[in-house]
Order: structure tokens, then C-alpha cells, then sequence
């Protein structure tokens, strides 16, 4: 295999502009303009996100999927056994970012993150392929297990188990929502002079600036 020369690899930006004029004065309603173009756009999972927590100095990060986004913030679904859900009792400041590189843009937010009350996870849930539903009960997320052979028998246990019965949701599974304090948008231009507007939230109300790229 012949080994990639990264430090050659580069493209020019040059599809859009983002400007203060044309910027929605909510980020909310900006990040909600931006889904519909990724979205109408074609793009692959166009509400994937890169969730990054962090606990005693150390980040971590993954991917996660937006699956509501409101007045109260960016709302998404996990185990709360997960190693995310463990950083964010001990340390709920987060940032999360999206990446649409067939538009050029790219998003940051940073905020905090709140459990969702626990009828929004259940009705979320039950909206949920009855298949994921399985999964959830099936595995203990980020848990160490010694073979696959045992995750799929756990499956086989609990899809035996709920036959015929709609699948509760499990209390260790359940949304939260990132309660945004700082978005930017970047969109890419020429010659690496790219456009980045940032809203930082102050006293409840948004106020935004141009960052240099």
C-alpha cells in the first residue's frame, strides 16, 4: 500500500459566504438553517456531531446523533452507563461539533448538559426500531465483554424475553440536552481566509462578533 502524502493534501474553499448582514440573530435557528442545507445537500447522517466531555484534565470524544434541537439546546440519546454520561455527571461542560464538508462548514458549540426529564426519553424511545430498542437492554455501553459471541446471545435473551410486548425503556438509558453558550459558524473561503462568526450568550441574550480565521 503506498503511503499517503498528507502534507499535500489540500483543496480551495470557495462554495459560500457567511456574513454578519445574512447570520440569523438566533444560533439556534442558523444551526437549524444549516441541518436543512446538509440535509437537502445529501449528506450522509447530516446531524452527526463529535461530542467531546472531559473529566480530570483528560478529553474524550465520539460521535454522536442530534436528535432534537430547541429552545432548551441540542438534545441527544445514550446509555447513562456510558463512559459520556459518567464524565458528564461528574463535569457537565461539553463542546460538540458538526462537519458538512460538501458544504464547507463547520460548527462549534460548547455549553452544558442537562438529563431530559424522564417521558421525554420514554416517548423517544418507543419511537425507537424495536431492534435498537433490544440493543439497549442488550448492552451494558462501554463496558468491557469478552467476546461478541455474548453480546449477540444477550440480544437473543432479551428479544425471547419482551416477545410479543412492547419494549420498555431502560432507566439506565435516556436523552440530554446541551444548553449552548457559545456557538461558531465557519464557513470555508479562499486562501484559508475563512468566515467564522461567534455568539456568546451573556445575561441571556446573544452577542456576536467575527473571529479572524
Amino acid at each position: 500500500m503506498d503511503e499517503i502524502d498528507l502534507a499535500t493534501i489540500r483543496r480551495n474553499y470557495d462554495l459560500e459566504e457567511l456574513r454578519e448582514d445574512t447570520v440569523a440573530t438566533d444560533p439556534i435557528d442558523q444551526l437549524r438553517r444549516w441541518l436543512h442545507d446538509a440535509h437537502d445537500a445529501g449528506v450522509l447522517e447530516p446531524n452527526a456531531m463529535c461530542v467531546c466531555t472531559s473529566l480530570d484534565g483528560k478529553p474524550s470524544a465520539r460521535i454522536v446523533l442530534l436528535r432534537g434541537l430547541d429552545e432548551r439546546g441540542l438534545v441527544f440519546f445514550t446509555s447513562y452507563f456510558s463512559r459520556k454520561a459518567h464524565e458528564l455527571a461528574q463535569n457537565p461542560r461539553l463542546a460538540a461539533v458538526f462537519y458538512w464538508p460538501v458544504l464547507e462548514r463547520q460548527v462549534r458549540v460548547e455549553g452544558h448538559a442537562d438529563r431530559l426529564p424522564e417521558e421525554e426519553s420514554d416517548a423517544y424511545f418507543a419511537s425507537r426500531p424495536r431492534g435498537h430498542q433490544i440493543g439497549a437492554w442488550a448492552s451494558e455501553q462501554s463496558e468491557p465483554v469478552e467476546s461478541r459471541e455474548i453480546l449477540d446471545q444477550r440480544v437473543r435473551d432479551y428479544s425471547e424475553r419482551f416477545e410479543g410486548d412492547e419494549v420498555p425503556r431502560p432507566h439506565s438509558w435516556g436523552g440530554f440536552a446541551i444548553k449552548a453558550d457559545r456557538f461558531e459558524f465557519w464557513q470555508g473561503r479562499p486562501n484559508r481566509m475563512h468566515d467564522r462568526i461567534e455568539f456568546v450568550r451573556d445575561a441571556g441574550l446573544w452577542n456576536t462578533r467575527r473571529l479572524q480565521p
